[in-house]
């Protein structure tokens, strides 16, 4: 990524970061219900007709711990494994600069801060790769690509995971604040397309199995 380039990218996460942080409190309330809704939805679901059509569903998800300001999944997990069954992992970065592990979580889990203070499992036990990944996601376009952090952790990331599981479902988790159809933001090419977006307002890139 050249100088201008990278300028632009930083100064765009900065004006993203800023609205965000400006979000009412009442409304990221609220937007959290409806993404945890909408997404609780659509996996209910799409495991039915899988189910029907008789193919295996998707029971293993690598999730994220919410945090500073992002939209809150944590009354979404708990609710998954423990009504629904359904595998949960959490991201740890074990090595700098290289793809994420996954770590089981459970209701029971403790955790700690691991790198840039983010949440992990305490346990040394590595999750299956995942059926289906929760992404955090600052900025998205309608055509899938996310702009994250700026660290390359998930790109690496979703990059090693597609080749374990071709199947993989990847979704971005976002506000809509994020989107980027009227930013002068180019995807660079590292960068991993998402399967699907959805934030407080809706579907900003819908899901197609």
């Amino acid at each position: 990524m050249n100088s201008n380039v990278e300028h632009n990218v930083t100064t765009l996460r900065t004006r993203l970061l800023e609205k965000r942080n400006q979000q009412e409190r009442m409304d990221t309330n609220r937007g959290g219900l409806l993404i945890r809704g909408r997404l609780f939805t659509w996996l209910a679901t799409t495991r039915t007709r899988l189910q029907e059509e008789g193919q295996a569903l998707p029971n293993k998800i690598a999730a994220f711990w919410s945090i500073a300001n992002e939209p809150e999944l944590q009354p979404l997990l708990y609710q998954l494994v423990e009504e629904e069954g359904i595998e949960i992992s959490l991201p740890c970065i074990q090595t700098p600069d290289a793809p994420l592990v996954f770590k089981p979580w459970h209701p029971e889990t403790t955790l700690q801060p691991g790198r840039f203070n983010i949440p992990e499992p305490v346990t040394d036990d590595i999750a299956d790769t995942p059926d289906i990944v929760l992404v955090p996601t600052l900025g998205f376009t309608r055509q899938g690509d996310r702009l994250g952090y700026g660290k390359g952790y998930y790109d690496r990331t979703l990059a090693q995971l597609k080749q374990q599981n071709p199947k993989l479902i990847t979704l971005g988790i976002a506000w809509a604040v994020g989107d980027l159809s009227a930013e002068p933001y180019t995807p660079q090419a590292h960068d991993v397309q998402l399967d699907g977006i959805l934030t407080d307002k809706g579907w900003a890139k819908p899901i197609t199995l």
